[in-house]
């Protein structure tokens, strides 16, 4: 029990990043710390300004808003990840589920804009809460349990459309809004992503669920022992990831004007990727928000300048995506490693 108190009180530490000395940290663990939470603001701000200085076409308002819409819907499903993985699980159905959201906004809209937001809402994060309870109750593997949710989510996705072959078209004007309109020349749903970072933000850090959640990825039976309610916890954030996916599929629905069921593919392992890229573990226990946003944009600016240079294929944002991946996951390690030699 004592082990398990003080492993969780590490973790803790190591996501505040003290200053040296305080709370008995050494320098040396203050600097992983500090590198684990920063690390992949520092690489955002290296590559853009690499990219703007070797592209003119880069450092425009255009292009910046470009980037912005074209991160979005990953960044909202990315921010139901962070709450997963920063609990100690993997939810590998965001993909599947951000997909089947598309196709159920686009078939829910012949009843109204409402009924276009709100069924993939439900759908969606019932699927997380279903997802949510086999791991919480059925102590099943996140890993197993998420990857029946993305083939059960596809072929869901699959039976509304008819295989595929029915294309079900947004013709009302209103929902389309919510996925081509902007204010004050920011697109709606960047400035959805917006209000999400900072719900976000209040969440982990000002209410008891986000300490929970720090708490179950640090140490489930640590968890446990102070009373923190572990089961719930888990089934909540994968109600969230649920939740987020679904509405993302929607709003992209809505900024293209049909549910496309061949979207999604892979998603969940770019939203892993962003994740993780933004400093939060694995193992969960340590991460931001504004990390993951930091990883999103990583990504996206990555994608864009592969867009710039022209004669690249746009596979090569994989292989890099890949790369910073590996990197950050070594990083990671050789940090709790030096955390626990100081």
């Amino acid at each position: 029990m004592k082990d398990s108190m003080l492993s969780l009180s590490d973790r803790k530490e190591s996501f505040m990043a003290p200053r040296p000395g305080a709370m008995g940290l050494s320098r040396g663990e203050w600097l992983a710390g500090l590198v684990q939470r920063r690390g992949s603001v520092v690489v955002l701000a290296l590559v853009v300004l690499g990219s703007a200085f070797a592209f003119d076409s880069f450092a425009t308002v255009d292009n910046a808003r470009n980037i912005a819409i074209q991160s979005s819907f990953l960044a909202i499903v990315a921010l139901g990840m962070t709450f997963v993985i920063l609990s100690g699980g993997i939810d590998l159905s965001v993909g599947s589920v951000y997909a089947l959201g598309g196709v159920l906004a686009a078939y829910g809209i012949q009843w109204g804009s409402v009924a276009g937001l709100l069924l993939p809402l439900l759908v969606c994060g019932g699927i997380g809460l279903l997802n949510g309870f086999l791991v919480a109750y059925g102590r099943l593997a996140p890993f197993i349990v998420t990857l029946a949710a993305l083939l059960g989510a596809r072929g869901l996705m699959r039976a509304i459309s008819d295989e595929g072959s029915t294309t079900y078209l947004v013709k009302n004007s209103t929902f389309r809004t919510f996925g081509s309109g902007s204010f004050l020349g920011i697109g709606y749903p960047v400035c959805l992503v917006a209000v999400i970072v900072l719900i976000g933000i209040v969440v982990l850090s000002r209410t008891r669920f986000g300490r929970a959640a720090y708490a179950v990825g640090g140490s489930q039976d640590a968890a446990s022992l102070m009373g923190v309610p572990v089961r719930r916890t888990q089934i909540w954030v994968y109600v969230i990831s649920g939740l987020l996916a679904g509405l993302a599929g929607g709003i992209n629905a809505a900024k293209l004007g049909s549910g496309v069921t061949v979207l999604g593919t892979g998603m969940e392992l770019d939203a892993i990727a962003a994740v993780v890229i933004g400093g939060t573990l694995l193992t969960g226990g340590a991460g931001t928000i504004a990390g993951t946003i930091a990883g999103v944009l990583l990504l996206g600016v990555i994608q864009n300048v592969i867009n710039q240079v022209g004669n690249l294929n746009s596979s090569y944002q994989q292989v890099i995506s890949g790369a910073f991946l590996a990197v950050v996951v070594v990083a990671q390690t050789y940090l709790a490693r030096m955390r626990r030699v100081t």
